[in-house]
């Protein structure tokens, strides 16, 4: 009678040992919905508890009970190190795989894009879009949204750099938009750095704005260097830009896709046909390309360039060159 006393429970845990050791490495029941290209999405909030995390799963849809999910939390000696976070679990993932995704802080990632040559309120229109990402800016101005970032009193335009940002699903559109203008001044503050020193250009602000008329005047990007010596002859002479981007610019919600004569004739700040020097704030957004531009614009005599009409441009050094580039690419169109 002891014998049985002392093998059926050494059989009894031996079984329950290999029981939990296959639950363990065995894949999670989940929703017929769930597959590779659409995993199962649930979040842990900050301060949250191994028992709560494991509520949370339960809740989500994952077929486990989430006393035995807590259990195994517990006895893995790793539930204190369990991270909060957005998650996704996919078909085949096993309690131990996602235990050790919640540790490891494996979060579920998302793209946020910004274009070169987009606005800045385009860049924040786009953003407010995504469903990934969470929407803390509603109701919120230009002026605002810098306020909310830690930037009060800055100009928003040109500020953010272009780039596809990799960050946690349901990470907050300030904070997509704080890390895109700590990029741009690490990238102006880098270009700065290797500017032409016999350039027209006094402060990296002066360089931020011309980069984004670049940007937004390169059709070709074999062109944009040149493009950026056009500019940079003027500027070094005092001869107005006479950029229409910029003049679209000025124009805000009241351009129509027709820019016209009076518009040209219509002095603004950021009319450069009507005033000398460059416009008070950067027009768009520039990529890494055109702050090079900027700062490093191509050596040249051109001081005149017009499109092709195929996204590259003709160069002329002379104002009877010019025009006669403007009657055989824009006049015959």
């Amino acid at each position: 009678m002891f014998k049985y006393l002392v093998v059926y429970p050494l059989l009894l845990l031996g079984l329950a040992t290999m029981a939990a050791h296959w639950w363990v490495h065995h894949p999670l029941s989940l929703p017929a919905t769930v597959s590779d290209s659409a995993p199962l999405e649930f979040e842990i909030p900050a301060g949250s508890s191994a028992r709560a995390a494991a509520n949370r799963i339960e809740a989500a849809g994952v077929n486990a009970s989430a006393e035995l999910l807590y259990a195994w939390f517990r006895l893995s000696g790793e539930s204190r190190d369990i991270k909060a976070g957005v998650y996704e679990i996919a078909p085949g993932t096993t309690p131990r795989s996602l235990l050790g995704k919640l540790v490891r802080g494996e979060q579920a990632m998302t793209h946020a894009l910004i274009v070169e040559g987009w606005t800045s309120s385009q860049a924040i229109d786009a953003l407010r879009r995504s469903p990934d990402l969470r929407q803390d800016l509603e109701g919120l101005n230009l002026a605002q949204v810098m306020e909310r970032i830690g930037r009060p009193g800055v100009h928003p335009e040109g500020r953010f750099f272009p780039d596809t940002y990799r960050v946690a699903k349901h990470t907050p559109v300030s904070a997509v938009l704080r890390q895109a203008a700590r990029a741009m001044d690490e990238r102006l503050a880098q270009a700065w750095a290797q500017r032409d020193p016999n350039g027209p250009l006094q402060s990296p602000e002066q360089a931020l704005i011309l980069a984004s008329i670049i940007e937004k005047e390169t059709g070709m990007p074999a062109d944009r260097d040149r493009i950026a010596g056009v500019f940079s002859n003027r500027l070094r002479i005092g001869m107005r830009l006479q950029t229409d981007p910029s003049v679209i610019y000025g124009l805000g919600n009241a351009f129509n896709g027709n820019l016209r004569r009076q518009h040209l004739d219509t002095d603004s700040p950021y009319n450069t046909y009507t005033r000398a020097g460059l416009p008070p704030t950067p027009i768009a957004l520039p990529g890494e390309a055109s702050l090079m531009a900027a700062v490093r614009p191509a050596r040249t005599n051109a001081m005149y360039f017009v499109s092709r009409g195929d996204g590259s441009s003709q160069f002329s050094a002379t104002l009877d060159e010019h025009n006669a580039a403007v009657r055989r690419f824009i006049l015959r169109r």
